[in-house]
């Protein structure tokens, strides 16, 4: 692979060669009075619109471009297989659907999943045969604070940082065909000091499977194609635990980090009987996080963070991104700008984003979407998800730091209530049971509770006040633990800093007066304005010698807010001048 793929293909991480995008043009309908079920549109659809997914109605790019909520929607979608379909499982494949989702395939009811930041997977070989074939999905979405939303608005207007809402299918929809026994997933742990890799191997079989059969999985690592180590493995149940060494000769490994992007490909081949049935190709990137006093390390060496928050929005089509390439255009100019990562704010991106920054070294924190209300419901319902994001994204090496909850959302009272206190504890250890190789921030910003880093949103536009803060009043924010920010403590409770690394992780938001909407402080009225305030704020934090790294908030103007470096279309704000400027001082030395 060669690390390498087909820019439309949805999971870059677990690659097989026979699959169909769906995308394109599907039937569509609003059922505002919710009849479709009683009235059997997955058997006599009533079209209204035609709509091109993967965009949400609520898009210009879908061809509908109506913002305003529609409680339950309708699409159908008519497909053609031209293969022979006696030894194949079929898996429907959603990137990403919000937020009830029910499917029925040529009539027949095939499934349901809740949620709309993961992917899920519905076997319908059972449901198809080769030639046409009609896919129908209802989709039941609302305005409740208690499902995970993110930055969609849960009133009937947008406001300050909270936008038009996502409603149905907003990532590919696609199929894949495998055998039927087929690998399910491989969560691959690089052992950075010991030069091996951990593979935990997923089957779709049964024990008696494995009674019938003799299966084997060969693994083959390479790297720029020279193979460096090949063994094959006895599979005796469908959930196996595998070291391999990466080099077969213990020689020096080639590591990961954001100046050496290095990966090696590992391809999978599940042998039954000595055939091999099922491949995949995959990658992975060698690369080690530790914490040693205040301070973060990559690779046994001092990383100072230097990232800008990115809400992944666009104008025309919202949370998706228009296209693969657009992503990428968005990384370099992460890169152009002088920074080393991203913090990928409220929302679990398109797979191939975090592909493109594995491939070109760029840092990810990946934040959870989050409710806006404490209850039983708000509480089951988040933790189910946040389980299959951090699950689905394990394998990117850009991931270095996981962040379930933002700013208190869905925990206004975590400062005094022992059980969203208990809450946050709850999924900072459920993240660390799932991945104890990367950072938990058990909630970004104040009031935190069990946490691998402490961070601080301050958006103050005066660089005195903030360098008189953090650096003449340290002891105020650090020990203290009173309102640092005017209003938020830095702890929540009883909780007590405990020299953890530190980061500011949102700051600056500077607007420019010629712009219309929201932003955060004073406008400035020109580009020598705003560069003279975004070199002062950012040297401040540089200045302050305990503060780990910094996120500049943000990367894009997104509808209503506009303080972004690039504006809504992702063009470029400022002149070349201004751009180099600002790398300039992102890449200068710590003073």
């Amino acid at each position: 692979m060669d690390c390498k793929y087909d820019m439309d293909y949805p999971r870059p991480q677990f690659k097989r060669n026979y699959w169909l995008n769906l995308n394109g043009e599907w039937d569509f309908c609003f059922d505002d009075n919710d009849e479709g079920k009683v009235k059997k549109y997955y058997e006599n659809f009533n079209s209204q619109y035609k709509i091109k997914v993967p965009f949400t109605y609520e898009t210009e790019a879908s061809g509908i471009n109506d913002s305003s909520q529609h409680n339950v929607i309708w699409y159908r979608k008519e497909f053609c297989i031209d293969r022979d379909l006696r030894d194949d499982k079929v898996l429907l494949d959603f990137e990403g659907s919000d937020y009830e989702t029910e499917v029925w395939v040529n009539g027949v009811f095939v499934g349901k999943n809740v949620g709309g930041y993961s992917r899920f997977t519905f076997a319908i070989e059972n449901f198809i045969s080769s030639g046409v074939n009609n896919l129908t999905v209802r989709i039941k979405d609302s305005l409740s604070k208690s499902q995970p939303r993110g930055k969609q608005r849960y009133k009937k207007d947008s406001f300050k940082c909270w936008y038009i809402q996502t409603t149905g299918i907003w990532k590919t929809v696609w199929l894949e065909f495998v055998p039927k026994q087929y690998l399910k997933d491989v969560k691959i742990t690089p052992d950075y000091d010991n030069k091996k890799v951990n593979l935990v191997v997923s089957t779709n079989m049964i024990l008696e499977d494995y009674e019938k059969a003799n299966y084997e999985l060969g693994v083959c690592i390479s790297f720029n194609g020279i193979k460096t180590n090949d063994e094959i493995f006895k599979l005796e149940n469908n959930l196996q635990e595998i070291d391999m060494l990466i080099d077969d000769d213990n020689g020096d490994i080639r590591r990961w980090n954001v100046l050496d992007p290095n990966l090696y490909d590992i391809k999978f081949a599940l042998y039954k009987n000595g055939k091999i049935i099922d491949t995949v190709n995959s990658y992975f990137g060698v690369r080690k996080l530790e914490i040693k006093g205040n301070k973060i390390f990559l690779n046994d060496e001092e990383l100072y963070q230097r990232l800008i928050l990115d809400q992944g929005y666009w104008q025309t089509t919202h949370l998706t991104p228009p296209s693969a390439d657009k992503l990428v255009d968005d990384i370099k100019s992460v890169i152009k700008f002088g920074y080393n990562g991203v913090r990928k704010h409220q929302k679990n991106e398109d797979e191939r984003f975090l592909y493109w920054c594995d491939k070109l070294g760029v840092l990810v924190w990946s934040e959870m979407a989050n409710c806006y209300e404490f209850n039983d419901d708000a509480l089951e319902k988040f933790s189910n998800e946040w389980v299959k994001v951090v699950k689905q994204n394990y394998n990117h090496p850009c991931i270095i730091t996981w962040v379930p909850i933002n700013e208190s959302w869905g925990v206004v009272d975590i400062d005094i209530s022992k059980k969203e206190q208990d809450f946050a504890n709850h999924l900072y250890y459920l993240t660390k049971s799932l991945d104890n190789t990367r950072f938990v921030i058990s909630n970004d910003g104040w009031e935190h509770t069990i946490s691998d880093v402490i961070t601080i949103h301050d958006y103050k536009q005066n660089a005195s006040e903030l360098r008189d803060l953090y650096v003449t009043n340290k002891d105020y924010v650090l020990i203290s633990n009173v309102n640092y920010n005017g209003e938020r403590s830095l702890m929540a409770g009883d909780y007590k800093y405990n020299s953890q690394p530190i980061i500011m992780s949102e700051y600056g938001a500077i607007a420019l007066e010629s712009q219309n909407g929201w932003g955060y402080g004073k406008q400035v009225k020109s580009e020598e304005e705003f560069l003279e305030r975004f070199q002062d704020l950012t040297n401040a934090i540089k200045g302050v010698d305990y503060i780990s790294g910094y996120c500049y908030t943000q990367l894009t103007d997104v509808q209503q807010e506009i303080n972004g470096l690039l504006d809504v279309n992702h063009n470029i704000k400022f002149s070349d001048n201004i751009n180099e400027k600002i790398a300039k001082i992102n890449n200068s030395e710590r003073k």
